[in-house]
């Protein structure tokens, strides 16, 4: 059984000098929990509006709905990028992404519908957009992101908690997926013909989200004019 000496040590390098202490290795278990937490209301959000547009819709809008808290050490290494000491009150005052949620939607317009939807409620609070599906990163990168603020309620207290959320289609999250695990071969990293061909299938796939989206509004269409022939 983990005893807190065995936590202490899986700690002990994340922190900088002199930041070190058992109650730091607390007061950074109690933060995790407060994103773990923050990520169960976003979840429960979208699920709830999954559901009701299958109602409205006759169709399930989310495919998917996956969560992560990042690693102390990811934390840690993207603290000191941003040349910040690592501590805890660094975590939630200078980085809006350790709690990420990803919602992967059937179609283009569900992002944007889904999003809308969300920004909407009178809980969230959207700190920030970025519409990388209109305007994408140079590499091809499609994706819509946000970062919202959430409240969590404690036995004690209630804390605003930051979490950030990236909506893609299908497609999109498989050649996110693929980039991400390629970009990271070291005999693949420097190659410009690989980058090339990853863009040029980035584009393919928008292309492709285009037009099942043309597609599947011309099945509504055509089932509107049925039914309404019918009556």
């Amino acid at each position: 059984m983990e005893t807190k000496e065995d936590q202490a040590d899986l700690f002990r390098e994340f922190f900088d000098d002199g930041e070190f202490s058992m109650d730091k290795v607390r007061e950074l278990s109690e933060l995790m929990m407060r994103y773990n937490s923050a990520i169960r209301e976003v979840r429960t959000k979208f699920e709830v509006l999954n559901d009701e547009l299958s109602l409205k819709t006759s169709r399930n809008p989310i495919e998917s709905i996956q969560s992560r808290v990042k690693k102390a050490l990811s934390i840690a290494q993207k603290l000191r990028r941003l040349g910040k000491s690592v501590t805890v009150e660094n975590i939630s005052k200078e980085l809006n992404d350790v709690a990420g949620v990803r919602v992967v939607c059937s179609f283009i317009d569900d992002i944007y519908r889904v999003a809308d939807m969300l920004a909407k409620q009178d809980d969230i609070t959207v700190v920030a957009v970025k519409d990388y599906i209109r305007k994408p990163k140079l590499n091809g990168y499609r994706s819509y992101h946000m970062i919202v603020e959430v409240p969590v309620f404690f036995s004690e207290s209630k804390q605003i908690m930051r979490v950030e959320i990236q909506l893609r289609t299908v497609a999109m999250d498989f050649w996110a997926s693929l980039e991400h695990q390629m970009k990271y071969k070291k005999e693949s990293a420097d190659r410009p013909e690989i980058a090339a061909e990853l863009k040029s299938c980035a584009e393919v796939i928008a292309a492709t989200d285009a037009r099942m989206m043309a597609v599947r509004k011309r099945i509504e269409n055509l089932e509107k004019q049925t039914e309404k022939e019918k009556n």
